[in-house]
């Protein structure tokens, strides 16, 4: 049985939890870790959990909103944190005392009873990898940070039985804003973050009957609301509004299944 909870998604920090049990054995694997120690501790405790309970760590790329307090996280605890090699180069090739794993591109990650499938996104980011976790029954999409869908992103999506998605921003809202020209081009950028539209757009494209559970994740809160995710992605799906869950950047989410 596999599950997951986002413990926040946003500008201010990303981090999600995702658990499989199989048999007495249970696996956490904490994707992101976009917070400092203590507010990190506050929010696993929300879930029912502490840093001991967690078997690893998989970063995405180097931005701070998703690595925060990584470092003193492996090394208190003794945790394998894998990144691509881009990732930690561009965060100073920091020392993770040993515990540093790279992933690379489609190369298979096992870690206790979870299979992990790091997939590259087009990201302003050195390396930067998203990703999907499995228990063998069911799967989970992670897509959080991309400025455009390719075909190796929407392959890796496929077969998912559950989907955390990126639904950053609103073009009008964006256009609209008092952000800088060159702040609102990285966003909308090839490179930057998916619109409500695009996330929309690729859910039509990997949705199938087992997808059972989709999350939109990584809302601006200056350039979105949550009601325009959630009717972009109800809309895409054919199903009620109320159907699709959003990741708060303070609460996360409830733990929902795989």
């Amino acid at each position: 049985m596999m599950r997951f909870r986002s413990l926040g998604s946003g500008s201010t920090g990303n981090a999600t939890v995702v658990e499989a049990t199989c048999g007495t054995t249970t696996t956490r694997l904490l994707v992101d870790c976009g917070f400092g120690i203590r507010q990190l501790e506050r929010r696993l405790a929300m879930a029912g959990l502490a840093l001991a309970d967690l078997d690893g760590v998989f970063i995405t790329h180097e931005h701070a909103d998703h690595t925060g307090c990584v470092q003193q996280l492996a090394l208190r605890e003794r945790l394998p944190v894998w990144m691509s090699e881009g990732t930690h180069t561009a965060l100073g090739a920091v020392d993770f005392g040993g515990w540093l794993r790279l992933a690379r591109d489609e190369q298979a990650i096992t870690l206790g009873a979870l299979r992990l499938q790091p997939f590259t996104v087009p990201h302003d980011a050195r390396e930067p990898l998203q990703l999907t976790c499995s228990d063998g029954d069911a799967t989970l999409g992670i897509l959080t940070d991309l400025g455009h869908v390719t075909g190796h992103v929407a392959h890796h999506l496929q077969n998912c039985t559950a989907l955390l998605l990126e639904c950053n921003h609103d073009p009008d809202m964006v256009a609209l804003s008092a952000y800088p020209a060159f702040l609102k081009q990285r966003i909308t950028g090839r490179l930057g973050h998916l619109a409500n539209a695009q996330a929309a757009e690729l859910l039509q494209r990997v949705r199938h009957g087992a997808l059972r559970q989709v999350v939109a994740a990584h809302l601006s809160a200056q350039n979105n609301r949550p009601e325009l995710a959630r009717g972009a992605l109800a809309a895409a799906l054919g199903c009620a509004d109320s159907d699709i869950v959003v990741a708060q950047a303070e609460e996360g989410t409830d733990w929902l299944a795989g």
